[in-house]
């Protein structure tokens, strides 16, 4: 729905549409609208399209007074696309000039772009445009695509792409692909395209932005199909369909729970649906600004109830949740804390998965140790994470192990597929996701020995192009890049390995708990990846060092120890030892599921909650208070 200014149209019809959309950028507003209104071109009528913003965007609007802006908003933030769109379709002009927001026009841009589309054969015009603070692009910044700002094109039945269809930062793939004739570039510098941390294309792309970035910052509620340049392709409609449409009515056996989520959910957040489909209520507060990886509300899978806005305390306080349940990266530390401090008379569970080092690094240490320290209970994603908190911090009644970041046991498929090394009769292993450890010359003595490595991730995580250039010279034929695979992709894609890589590290702490370092504490996503595709898994042997993911693939027998890669040839080559641990990986995968743990997830809530309850009791005996 859309809603308008209401603004008097002037009575002479314009010569040039521009489209402005506007949403959470409102600080920008009266330098762009000031350079619109010196233009030595004045035939214009400005269509602001402001896509579901909750600042003060129409007050500034309405301070400058001109008949020729006309205002319009989006109740909800549709999208770039929609916003454009909308712009288009009520221009009375032939000609459509874009001004974000942000952007600014010098006084000859719209005459100079004009009086160029005047040309017949000429559909699009653009300008040279400074960036950059002080840097000048005399046609396409970066090689990349035309920014709105330097653009003027005839109005056509073409239309962008909405969000429906595709969100991306490509222009070219959205809208100037479609228009059809000749696009002229004018070299002379008529317009700015202002660099900023908020820039759109910023907080899509990984590894700064991303989906949840994006999600997060234009508040998008529904599935979306997104792809950008420097990320794979993803489709959350097709991927969570059939979760969306999941009616959550199963029985509990007990009492249903309302639990608060705090914090974000990480990579394989859909699991949270396995609460949900045992009739209890998910609501969720969420860190604000996450990274790519931090999935945080709205959900594309549905089902949690966001609190959102200033007032997120008195919702809490209507809600009255059972528990609170704070989770689960360094980056969900602060509003875990904060939420800790709000002093609600709500159990407060805290599950910490990565980070305590970077806490150091970041200043939240000490929020860190109050949530520890204060925290109803605390849940460690292994016994060598609970026992390096307690050589520093005492144990609390209350304590659970559980890895944090579990997948939903629907990735657990029976989709297998054949060995390659069938085929070939060497051996091929799989890293999904960053080759933690393996240096190009481990690669080069694995190309050596006749061990191919596949290496899923390529472009999505910039920081190794350079890795895979090095590499690929030194292990000539048997490194092999693929793109990401999605979850429900992994048990068909990656059980044709032989086996796949946790992070390869030498550890020094030598056994003894205060010399552990992250690599020694933690215990990888990609570890339930392989696990769910039956791989044994691949790690440097550290005998005589405290090393998390060392310990647990020991006690379930699921992988290989050595400490050269001949003597990991050696192993690959024995078939009945590799067969008895393929069997064992494959007949415990239910274990790297978080479904299998729920049931005791619950328990374990509601003995917290009884805790709670009784120490309250307790308190209020002493002090005089019991009814």
């Amino acid at each position: 729905m859309i809603t308008r200014k209401h603004f008097s149209y002037i009575a002479s019809s314009p010569l040039i549409t521009v489209v402005m959309p506007v949403f959470k950028q409102e600080q920008f507003l009266r330098r762009a609208l000031s350079s619109l209104l010196a233009q030595t071109f004045t035939q214009w009528e400005l269509i602001i399209i402001d896509d579901g913003s909750v600042g003060d965007a129409a007050a500034i609007i309405d301070s400058f007074h001109d008949p020729r802006i006309l205002y319009f908003k989006h109740l909800t933030n549709k999208g770039l696309g929609a916003a454009l769109n909308a712009g288009i379709d009520k221009a009375r002009s032939g000609f459509i000039a874009y001004l974000p927001c942000d952007d600014v026009m010098y006084k000859d841009h719209l005459e100079t772009l004009y009086n160029n589309l005047l040309n017949e054969e000429i559909i699009l015009s653009y300008t040279s445009v400074k960036h950059h603070y002080n840097k000048i692009a005399h046609g396409i910044i970066n090689n990349e695509w035309l920014q709105l700002v330097q653009v003027m094109h005839k109005k056509t039945k073409e239309r962008w792409t909405e969000r429906n269809e595709l969100e991306s930062d490509d222009l070219n793939k959205l809208f100037w692909n479609k228009l059809k004739g000749e696009k002229k570039h004018i070299p002379v510098v008529t317009c700015e395209w202002v660099d900023h941390p908020d820039q759109r294309h910023k907080i899509m792309q990984e590894p700064i932005g991303g989906i949840n970035t994006f999600r997060s910052w234009y508040e998008v509620r529904e599935p979306l199909i997104y792809h950008t340049t420097k990320g794979n392709y993803i489709n959350e409609v097709e991927k969570y369909a059939p979760f969306r449409k999941t009616k959550m009515s199963h029985s509990t056996g007990g009492k249903s729970l309302k639990i608060l989520l705090v914090g974000e959910l990480a990579y394989n957040a859909e699991r949270i649906l396995a609460l949900a489909e045992r009739g209890h209520k998910l609501y969720g507060l969420w860190m604000k600004k996450p990274y790519w990886f931090n999935y945080v509300g709205p959900l594309p899978f549905g089902h949690v109830t966001d609190i959102t806005g200033a007032n997120w305390k008195e919702q809490i306080e209507e809600i009255k949740p059972d528990v609170i349940y704070a989770l689960l990266n360094w980056q969900a530390v602060p509003l875990a804390h904060k939420v800790l401090k709000a002093g609600f008379d709500v159990p407060f569970v805290w599950h910490f998965k990565e980070g305590p080092f970077i806490c150091l690094e970041k200043g939240s240490w000490n929020q860190l140790i109050d949530l520890y320290q204060c925290a109803d209970a605390n849940i460690f994603i292994s016994e060598e994470m609970k026992d390096w908190v307690h050589s520093f911090l005492p144990k609390t009644a209350n304590e659970f192990i559980l890895d944090g970041d579990l997948p939903k046991k629907e990735w657990c498929t029976n989709e297998r597929t054949s060995l390659l090394s069938e085929k070939d009769h060497e051996f091929h292993t799989v890293v999904p996701g960053r080759p933690i450890g393996l240096h190009p010359q481990d690669v080069q003595q694995l190309a050596e020995q006749k061990i191919h490595l596949h290496f899923y991730g390529d472009f999505t995580h910039g920081q190794w192009k350079e890795w895979i250039e090095k590499t690929l010279k030194l292990a000539n034929g048997y490194l092999h890049i693929h793109s990401n695979v999605d979850q429900d992709e992994w048990v068909k894609e990656f059980s044709q390995y032989d086996a796949g890589w946790l992070h390869f590290f030498q550890s020094k702490n030598n056994g003894e708990i205060t010399r552990v370092d992250w690599d020694d504490l933690n215990i990888p996503a990609r570890i339930s990846t392989l696990a769910l595709a039956g791989l044994p898994m691949l790690q440097y042997d550290n005998s005589g060092h405290i090393v998390a993911m060392q310990s647990l693939v020991k006690k379930l027998d699921i992988g290989l120890f050595f400490t050269n890669m001949q003597q990991l040839k050696e192993l690959l080559m024995n078939t009945d030892r590799m067969k008895k641990i393929r069997n064992n990986v494959w007949r415990q995968r239910k274990l790297f599921t978080f479904d299998y743990y729920v049931d005791t997830l619950i328990d374990f809530f509601n003995a917290v909650i009884q805790s709670k309850k009784s120490q309250k009791r307790e308190w209020l005996m002493v002090n005089g208070r019991e009814t």
